[in-house]
C-alpha cells in the first residue's frame, strides 16, 4: 500500500505545529486525514484547508470519541498538547498531557495502530544545570530548572515508552523553541508584538530554535520510515536570547533590546508580575518558572536527526525574515493569525 493511502489521525490539528503539518500531508497528496479539534478551537491557520480533512470535535480525554474515529487508522500523530506556565491551569494540564498521551498510547495498542509520532519537548529531557548541553541520551532528573510543565511533557514521554514496550510502534521528536507564523498572541509567536511593541530587556540565557515548518517535514518523514523506539532533539541551533532578539529587532527595523536582566531583576519581575496577577486576575507575563527558565542557558545536540534523512534545517534568519515579513502587516492591520508558505 503507497504511504498516501495510509489513514490518518491528526491531535492537535487546529494548532501551531499540528496545521502546518496537515499543510504539509495534503501537499505530499495524502488524502485520507481526520483531525481532532475542540469545539472552542479557533479555525484561522487551517481555514483554506477545512474542507480536505475529516474533523471531528472533541475532547482527547474523551475515550469512547476516541475509540470511534481512531478505528481503522493506521498513522497517528499526536501534536496536541497544553502548554501554561500558570499554577492555576497545572492539574489541567498534566491531565491533557500525561492522560491524554495515555489514552491515545493505548487506544493504538488496542486497534492495532501500525506507527505513532508523539510531538514532546526539549522540556522533557530535563534541565540539570545552566550551560548543559543536552542530548537524546540525557537522564532525567528532578531539578529547580524543570517547569511544571517539563514535568508533564516527561510524563507523557514515559506513557509512549510504555507503550513502546507493550510492542507499539511509535517515535518521539522533542522540538526546541518552534519559530514561525501562528496566532500572534501565542505561544512562541508571542515574541514578535511583544517586541514590536518595545522591548527594553532580554533575559541572559540561551536556548535552541527550529522552523516550524522543519518539525512537520520531519514528522512525516519519520512516519513514513523505519526508524522506530527512539527519541529525536529536533533544533536548528542554539542562540543566545540577546541575539535571538537583536535579529527579531533588526528585521522590524528596531532598536535591539540593550539591558540585560540580571538574576536580582528576574526576582523582582516575577514578583511583580504575581501581584498584579493577584490584584487583577489577570495571568501574570513573567513568573518565577519562565525566569528560571530564560536565565540559564541551554544547548541542543541534534545531531542525531540528520543521521536518518538527508535532511536540513531552515536557517534562523531566513525563519526570522519570512515571520516578520507577515507579521508586520498583521500588526497594522490587527489581523490574528498568518501562515508562513510551505519550503
Amino acid at each position: 500500500m503507497l504511504s498516501e493511502k495510509k489513514s490518518i489521525f491528526v491531535t492537535g490539528g487546529t494548532g501551531f505545529i499540528g496545521s502546518y503539518l496537515l499543510r504539509y500531508l495534503v501537499k505530499q497528496g495524502f488524502k485520507n486525514i481526520r483531525a481532532l479539534k475542540r469545539p472552542s478551537s479557533p479555525m484561522n491557520l487551517v481555514e483554506d484547508l477545512s474542507d480536505q480533512i475529516e474533523w471531528v470535535e472533541g475532547e482527547i480525554m474523551d475515550l469512547p470519541l476516541l475509540e470511534e474515529v481512531m478505528a481503522g487508522i493506521q498513522q497517528v500523530y499526536h501534536c496536541a498538547g497544553m502548554i501554561s506556565f500558570s499554577r492555576r491551569e497545572r492539574s489541567l494540564m498534566f491531565k491533557i498531557n500525561e492522560e491524554g498521551t495515555a489514552n491515545l498510547v493505548n487506544l493504538s495498542l488496542e486497534l492495532g495502530v501500525e506507527k505513532m509520532v508523539h510531538v514532546s519537548s526539549i522540556a522533557a529531557l530535563g534541565r540539570v544545570k545552566n550551560g548543559d548541553t543536552i542530548s537524546e541520551k540525557s537522564k532525567w532528573q528532578n531539578s529547580k530548572l524543570n517547569s511544571n510543565y517539563a514535568v508533564s511533557k516527561y510524563l507523557a514521554e514515559m506513557q509512549v515508552w510504555r507503550g513502546i514496550e507493550e510492542g507499539l510502534n511509535a517515535v518521539i521528536i522533542n522540538p526546541s523553541l518552534v519559530l514561525g507564523s501562528g496566532f500572534w498572541e501565542q505561544g512562541t509567536c508571542e515574541i514578535f508584538p511583544t517586541i514590536k511593541k518595545g522591548l527594553s530587556f532580554f533575559p541572559a540565557g540561551s536556548t535552541g530554535v527550529v522552523d516550524v515548518r522543519d518539525v512537520a517535514r520531519y514528522m512525516i518523514e519519520l512516519m513514513n520510515s523505519k526508524v522506530q523506539r527512539e527519541r529525536i532533539i529536533l533544533s536548528a541551533e542554539s542562540i543566545s536570547y540577546q541575539s535571538f532578539f537583536e535579529k527579531i529587532s533588526k528585521e522590524m527595523g528596531l532598536s535591539a533590546p540593550k539591558f540585560r536582566v540580571s538574576a536580582f531583576l528576574n526576582g523582582i519581575a516575577w514578583r511583580g508580575e504575581w501581584l498584579r496577577s493577584f490584584f487583577t486576575g489577570k495571568e501574570p507575563i513573567i513568573n518565577r518558572e519562565t525566569a528560571t527558565l530564560t536565565a540559564n542557558s541551554f544547548f541542543y545536540d541534534s545531531s542525531k536527526s540528520l543521521k536518518y534523512f538527508d535532511f536540513q534545517y531552515t536557517p534562523l534568519e531566513q525563519t526570522i525574515e519570512e515571520t516578520v515579513r507577515q507579521f508586520l502587516p498583521d500588526f497594522k492591520t490587527g489581523k490574528k493569525a498568518s501562515v508562513l508558505p510551505l519550503l
